[in-house]
């Protein structure tokens, strides 16, 4: 039993989500549908659904697993959208869609493997885009294609289109109108039958991979000169620094040349400052005389004394005897404070 459900130009900018989930045909076509997370929610509860219509709406991006579980849907029409972008895996669940049209869209790039999930296709429409070229495999199964309206470039980029347009059973409706754009000739030649050479092709991927091989030696020799790189190589001066190979953007490269740089500068500082810095200590290094030092230089001091030639009226056991008084006297105070007003023999009187 097939149930319709038609919604055209209900100015709609998301999809309903009051419809019965019976529902095997719908049309929402001439709406302001996006096709957003909300609206893929909506549709995955469509499981009975096998005709879709979301023409002449507002979708710009086919988001990966778009229509996820429609496994029923044989037929999608997303045709004039302002579609530029189409994900890889934005049809994955879709094993029964047989027809699937694409055009009047804004698509600027397209490959097959979007279409690998498609089992069942056999009719595709991608007329009127913005296709340059239209890269393909060889395993890619159709019955139909529609190409037209399209800025075709008959370059190598299109040699394997080209390849599975004449190798293939592929129907390609109005053949004789899709020319090349690009280059302008007076005589414009189908795409199927556009002098593109195989060996022209060859030369330019030649080129490209002695391109790519010449970049991955040079990427290789500077990493190669980086683990080269020795502590005899590297200073603390500026210049030193300035002659370092940089790593392109790797800022781990920079610090761990900063981080030697300063260490082996610090310790070479060490090394300089460190015989001043222990002089700077060892002129604090003192400690009290003990009791037999203070014996021991008194003994120096008598023998001194006594090695003194005597001076008139006295003799070396004087001097020792006054030495002797002189030293006892210092300790024993007794407190008083001598008044040289005070007339000694009026004391002794008293």
């Amino acid at each position: 039993q097939q149930v319709t459900c038609e919604m055209l130009g209900k100015n709609l900018s998301n999809i309903p989500n009051n419809l019965f989930q019976n529902v095997t045909k719908l049309s929402l076509k001439t709406n302001k549908v996006a096709l957003k997370d909300g609206d893929k929610e909506i549709l995955q509860s469509f499981v009975n659904l096998t005709e879709l219509y979301l023409n002449e709406n507002m979708i710009t991006v086919l988001y990966n697993k778009s229509f996820y579980n429609l496994t029923n849907l044989i037929i999608l029409d997303i045709s004039n959208n302002h579609i530029n972008t189409i994900h890889k895996a934005a049809f994955v669940g879709l094993n029964q869609l047989s027809v699937l049209n694409l055009s009047y869209n804004a698509i600027t790039q397209l490959d097959s493997d979007v279409f690998t999930s498609l089992r069942s296709l056999t009719v595709l429409n991608i007329q009127y885009n913005f296709l340059k070229y239209f890269h393909i495999k060889s395993s890619f199964k159709l019955i139909s294609i529609v190409l037209a309206g399209n800025p075709w470039t008959c370059s190598c980029k299109l040699y394997d289109l080209q390849i599975w347009l004449n190798t293939s059973n592929v129907t390609m409706e109005n053949e004789n109108n899709i020319t090349c754009t690009f280059p302008n000739t007076t005589e414009k030649s189908p795409i199927k039958m556009a002098a593109v050479q195989q060996n022209d092709c060859k030369t330019e991927k030649a080129s490209l991979e002695t391109t790519v091989t010449s970049t991955s030696a040079i990427k290789l020799k500077s990493s190669s000169s980086l683990t080269t790189l020795t502590p005899n190589n590297i200073t603390g001066s500026n210049a030193t620094l300035a002659e370092l190979p940089l790593l392109g953007k790797s800022w781990t490269f920079v610090a761990g040349v900063l981080g030697f740089v300063l260490s082996t500068t610090f310790l070479i500082l060490t090394a300089i400052k460190c015989p001043t810095w222990y002089h700077y200590l060892i002129s604090y290094h003192h400690h009290r005389l003990e009791e037999n030092d203070f014996n021991m230089f008194e003994q120096e001091f008598s023998d001194d004394t006594s090695s003194s030639p005597p001076a008139s009226g006295t003799n070396n056991k004087d001097t020792i005897v006054v030495f002797e008084k002189t030293h006892e006297l210092v300790p024993m105070e007794d407190g008083f404070i001598e008044d040289k007003y005070i007339d000694p023999y009026v004391i002794e009187e008293s």
